[in-house]
């Protein structure tokens, strides 16, 4: 990611897609409820002391800000493809992975930032080890950079051209 008016970020055509139908949903069917709750509870009375009322105006707002949040990645994002060679490591790609260091193996997909959650095997194209496997083939011995220098090797035991079949939750910051 760059500084300031440089920052930008890499989705693939169906991490748009899922961003543009969840705006949809938030504007037509989540922010009017949101707005009849916020009316229902102010005409109950009191503010001062209206629980109801302070939780659906935070609500809405978290709803509003939700939909800033989208639209401005979608305003900011470099498409990405999400094509890559049969044999080759790409987007999308479920990969198993040997750590030499640590004698394991792992199975990861590559997605894009948006989607990326290491604790669901999902790990993102910009991150130390997606960016090293992105375009090696099954056998490859690669060297993941962590900071100048430091990283491991790890060896690219299989490379599954998984889809991406809409189940990769876009992540909510």
């Amino acid at each position: 990611m760059g500084k300031g008016s440089e920052m930008y970020n890499e989705l693939t055509r169906q991490d748009i897609q899922k961003m543009e139908e969840e705006i949809e949903y938030r504007k037509l069917v989540v922010r009017k409820n949101a707005l009849e709750d916020v009316k229902e509870a102010r005409a109950q009375g009191d503010l001062s002391e209206n629980f109801e009322y302070y939780a659906a105006k935070k609500f809405k707002n978290q709803n509003e800000s939700r939909i800033r949040y989208l639209e401005k990645m979608i305003k900011t994002a470099v498409v990405v493809s999400d094509e890559s060679a049969e044999d080759e490591v790409g987007m999308n790609n479920t990969v198993e992975v040997f750590f030499e260091e640590d004698g394991i193996t792992e199975r990861y997909k590559l997605v894009t930032t948006v989607r990326g959650n290491s604790l669901e095997g999902l790990i993102s194209t910009e991150s130390p080890l997606g960016k090293a496997l992105l375009g090696h083939k099954v056998g490859d011995r690669v060297f993941v950079e962590i900071n100048a220098g430091n990283g491991y090797y790890v060896v690219i035991k299989t490379i599954e051209n998984t889809v991406d079949d809409g189940s990769d939750k876009i992540r909510s910051f």
